[in-house]
């Protein structure tokens, strides 16, 4: 399936990092985003001053579920415009009912503005450091490494495709690219109907339905191949499921039932999420099958904590003869953000512990401190990509994982 273009929502994007007298109501009450003369590459250079409507949203790693989000706009003007022996100087604002959101920032924290195909702008504020940072600059191919600011236009050769780490990212912005129309949506909806199957059967059905992959020779790939093809078979039976809903309406005695419609909405939210974390479990046990691979899943281990992958199984770990060094566990979590800790609760005797993660560039911060715990992240190849160069030295990818496991029953044999 192809997935698009970041060019097929965005025209150009901008970042920086902010300064005190940005965002510090003592130092400035100016509204100003100050340093931004380089987005002019996408903003243009009007001849008088241009609003443009625009979204603030403030994007932290924390497992809030709501975002921080104001709808309000910017102005785009060159200050110099009287002043015709002077080059043109542009200024961007911010409108003051923007503030709650602006001014959760402090100075060092990063500024990403985007402009939509619409002409709308999205700024999106994020503490320095953080994995929500990374992603962002990573999204739209911004370095500020090297330069105190950078700007790109969106060119559909270069811009990054709408593979999974981009709209993971994306859905955290509140922003659902179109899916494409996956060739076996019409053999889903003749085998189970306009309905939900199980989460084991919809996986099952995603795997079959996809030629041309590889578990045994291209586990990374096929991970992530099998992971698309599912999101884009659900969300399309979903988008059906909830137009039929939205059909019948919502109505209870003649009223319009606004607990209904609330409890509907909750529904399908809860349902992306639970669904996706167990479709994930399935494909990786589906790949350690073809793997012939031995393991237990869901194992017990002290307080009755459970392990995702137990290797070589949970027998072998409840024998306390057995040796500690050929036992191996594998968490996996679709996302992370704080939640990777738990994992350091399972398998007291694993030492280190694996976990495997679809989340794109996580900050240099997060893995210091796992690598800090004994904690191995394991990510699919393709997505190395997203990371900085120094962490990808440590990452382990799903092969290098499995030639561990491989490697130690060679031992033992």
């Amino acid at each position: 399936m192809k997935f698009g273009s970041l060019a097929d929502l965005f025209h150009g994007a901008g970042a920086k990092y902010l300064a005190e007298v940005e965002v510090n109501k003592l130092r400035s009450n100016q509204h100003e985003f100050q340093g931004v003369g380089s987005f002019r590459s996408f903003l243009g250079a009007p001849a008088g001053k241009q609003t443009f409507p625009a979204t603030f949203l403030w994007l932290d790693d924390t497992d809030d579920t709501e975002t921080p989000r104001i709808d309000a706009f910017c102005t785009w003007s060159d200050v110099r415009r009287d002043n015709p022996d002077r080059a043109a100087e542009y200024h961007l604002y911010y409108a003051a009912d923007s503030e709650t959101v602006v001014h959760r920032a402090k100075a060092g924290d990063l500024l990403v503005i985007a402009q939509k195909k619409d002409g709308s702008l999205l700024v999106l504020l994020s503490p320095a450091g953080s994995t929500i940072a990374q992603q962002l600059l990573w999204l739209f191919g911004l370095d500020l490494v090297a330069r105190s600011s950078d700007t790109k236009l969106m060119d559909v050769g270069t811009a990054a495709s709408l593979s999974w780490a981009a709209r993971f990212i994306l859905d955290a912005l509140g922003i659902e690219p179109e899916e494409p129309e996956p060739d076996a949506f019409d053999r889903l909806v003749g085998t189970f109907g306009l309905k939900f199957p199980t989460t084991a059967l919809f996986s099952g059905f995603a795997r079959a339905s996809l030629p041309g992959c590889d578990p045994a020779g291209a586990p990374d790939e096929t991970l992530l191949a099998w992971m698309d093809h599912e999101e884009a078979l659900f969300r399309r039976l979903e988008r059906e499921i909830v137009a039929e809903r939205l059909k019948n309406g919502f109505v209870s005695d003649g009223d319009a039932d606004v607990d209904g419609f609330l409890s509907f909405s909750l529904s399908v939210q809860n349902r992306r999420k639970s669904r996706a974390g167990l479709a994930f479990g399935n494909h990786v046990e589906a790949i350690l099958k073809a793997q012939d691979i031995h393991y237990t899943r869901e194992a017990t281990t002290e307080k009755r904590n459970a392990a995702d992958f137990l290797f070589p199984g949970e027998r072998e770990y409840q024998m306390s003869e057995f040796p500690t060094e050929r036992l191996y566990m594998l968490a996996v979590k679709t996302t992370l953000k704080d939640r990777w800790r738990q994992v350091l609760a399972e398998a007291d005797r694993i030492s280190p512990k694996h976990l495997l993660t679809l989340q794109p560039a996580i900050s240099a911060a997060q893995t210091d401190e796992m690598r800090g715990q004994n904690l191995q992240l394991v990510v699919p190849a393709p997505l190395h990509t997203t990371f900085q160069s120094e962490q990808r030295e440590w990452l382990m990818d799903v092969s290098g994982f499995l030639r561990l496991i491989k490697q130690q029953r060679k031992t033992d044999g």
